[in-house]
């Protein structure tokens, strides 16, 4: 199986998507990419023991993708040899009422995860730049002051909200989150495949909605949308990777293998040292439990 190198993901200066690849498998086997995995994520999970020790970084995993482009297995592949108190995956639907008398940045800067552990954002603040960019009248729930009409909207709206998720990323990471943002890039060929297959096998029936045909209408406009908002977000401190996606199980590789590469060249994330009292006296431990 090929090496997977972050760097042929990583995005450095501005992309086209529709000139990236959406299948990349390493000329391995499904066996193969299953056993990459399953190494790769064990690794992981031992990073994440001893970030939480460590407790000075939060990792922030973005997720974001087409319908169907494979975001909720990654999560569950992907992490599933983590220790269950050192991620949380938050997963981003429709404003609540709540939430639109807020910023929007606000219900995602109070799921931000704390220090020593991993936070996912399945579907994440750029939901605010694309999905309501796409429908622009989705805008009009947030109540903004000057935006009475959807022609309020226009392209210095958007260049605004690039700015200012530039700047929440920009001050979260200085104050100690590492990010990592994922873009699962699909095909339009592949999504249909797998609409069909929800509409075919009856365990899947219950993800399929009406709705997906009708955004699926709008595929040319997301992936404009995804491209621009890529392109004038991608940073060194919260880059962006395009992630092929037809395939699942490579896809979940590239995520895994990403991560670890990346996080491994925080040398300074080490387990503490006991304190030098506790470990003078560690025979003497040692020896009262064995006494017992």
């Amino acid at each position: 199986m090929k090496k997977i190198a972050s760097e042929n993901y990583l995005v450095t200066k501005d992309v086209q998507l529709d000139s990236i690849p959406t299948r990349d498998d390493f000329e391995a086997s499904n066996k193969k990419l299953r056993k990459e995995l399953k190494n790769v994520r064990v690794e992981l999970g031992e990073f994440q023991d001893t970030l939480y020790a460590h407790a000075k970084y939060s990792v922030l995993i973005c997720i974001q993708g087409m319908d169907t482009a494979g975001k909720d297995s990654l999560i569950r592949e992907v992490f599933k040899d983590f220790n269950a108190r050192g991620v949380v995956v938050h997963s981003f639907k429709v404003p609540t009422d709540l939430e639109l008398k807020h910023d929007y940045l606000w219900r995602h800067y109070i799921a931000l995860p704390a220090k020593g552990k991993f936070g996912v954002f399945n579907r994440t603040h750029y939901e605010n730049v694309l999905v309501t960019r796409v429908h622009p009248e989705y805008i009009l729930g947030e109540n903004i002051p000057e935006i009475h009409a959807v022609p309020d909207i226009d392209q210095a709206f958007w260049d605004k909200r690039f700015e200012q998720i530039n700047n929440f990323e920009r001050h979260i990471a200085e104050n100690g989150t590492i990010i990592f943002k994922f873009f699962l890039h699909l095909s339009k060929e592949e999504q249909r495949k797998r609409l069909l297959r929800r509409l075919a096998l009856k365990k899947k029936n219950w993800k399929f909605s009406p709705g997906d045909l009708k955004e699926r209408l709008l595929w040319d406009k997301y992936q404009v949308c995804y491209e621009e908002a890529i392109n004038k977000t991608s940073k060194s401190h919260a880059p962006w990777y395009v992630v092929p996606a037809d395939n699942k199980k490579a896809a979940r590789v590239i995520v895994a293998s990403v991560l670890l590469e990346e996080l491994k060249k925080y040398q300074d994330i080490k387990e503490p040292e006991l304190d030098e009292k506790i470990k003078a006296n560690l025979d003497a431990y040692k020896k009262q439990l064995e006494s017992e």
